[in-house]
């Protein structure tokens, strides 16, 4: 007897945990073929304050963490990611890409996390000073991660754009709430499944899907996003730059056209734009 493909439900990761969109609806997605794939979530603006919440509970504890264990849980993402390299490059083929194409992303956006990984031990020593005062004190300038960080993926590359925009966030010790892409959102998603068996605190990352022109504005506006990291149209700057004027965030673009598998996009630079900086003061001899 022939029996019937069990259809895979793509959720979003959000919380640790599996999510359907708050308002049950769903968009479809179609393979490079033109066949139906699946019916992805829609999140919805209730979604994304979700997932700020999510996010800002697990910020505390992520932060404390010891900059050499992040680069460890980020390596072993890597590695995770290694490891399933055949089945990340098949998800990227049947949605478009070449066999070698495919390949050459999961390759990158492996490269990538190991690159940051790498920075989580040292970027405080490089971006942090003693500064010179004549004065009988010791002036020093430390990293402290800012909060909650909204990301905004390109809609391709959808996975490489996807981590060269999270991971320079995360490794410092923010929690990040992303917006996978819109055109291919499912890389994302089987990202999230990575995510949820890695290393990584549930919450630090949340994945959520949907239409950006319904969740820009809340990106823009909501007060506990303390930065937006974004790939963004003329007028999504608009949106955020003036949302961001009113709730008092940093916002960092990358424009529409950048190659993404270029050295230049991956540098202490992406971390140091989603940093705070504070300076303390040490009296000689107390």
């Amino acid at each position: 007897m022939s029996r019937l493909p069990i259809t895979k439900t793509p959720k979003p990761y959000v919380g640790g945990a599996f999510i359907r969109s708050e308002s049950g609806r769903t968009f479809p997605v179609k393979d490079a073929a033109g066949s139906f794939f699946a019916n992805i979530p829609q999140c919805t603006r209730k979604d994304l304050r979700n997932a700020v919440e999510a996010a800002a509970k697990a910020g505390p504890g992520w932060a404390k963490r010891t900059a050499y264990n992040r680069g460890q849980i980020l390596y072993r993402l890597g590695e995770m990611l290694e490891a399933r390299r055949a089945e990340m490059s098949e998800t990227l083929v049947r949605f478009g890409a070449t066999k070698s194409a495919a390949a050459k992303e999961v390759d990158a956006t492996t490269d990538r996390l190991i690159y940051y990984a790498g920075w989580a031990d040292k970027y405080e020593q490089v971006l942090g000073n003693v500064n010179p005062v004549a004065a009988p004190y010791f002036n020093f300038t430390v990293t402290e991660p800012m909060g909650v960080v909204g990301i905004l993926a390109p809609d391709a590359p959808a996975l490489l754009g996807l981590i060269s925009l999270v991971a320079p966030a995360i490794v410092s010790g923010n929690t990040v709430v992303a917006l996978a892409s819109g055109s291919t959102p499912y890389p994302a998603i089987l990202l999230g499944e990575m995510l949820a068996t890695s290393d990584l605190p549930g919450s630090v990352v949340n994945i959520l899907t949907g239409f950006r022109k319904e969740l820009v504005p809340t990106f823009a506006t909501h007060t506990h996003l303390r930065a937006i990291s974004a790939v963004a149209t003329p007028e999504e700057r608009k949106t955020l730059r003036l949302g961001a004027t009113e709730s008092v965030k940093r916002v960092r673009f990358a424009d529409a056209g950048t190659n993404w598998f270029s050295d230049a996009t991956q540098n202490l630079y992406a971390i140091r734009d989603l940093l705070e900086f504070k300076t303390t003061w040490h009296p000689i001899g107390a």
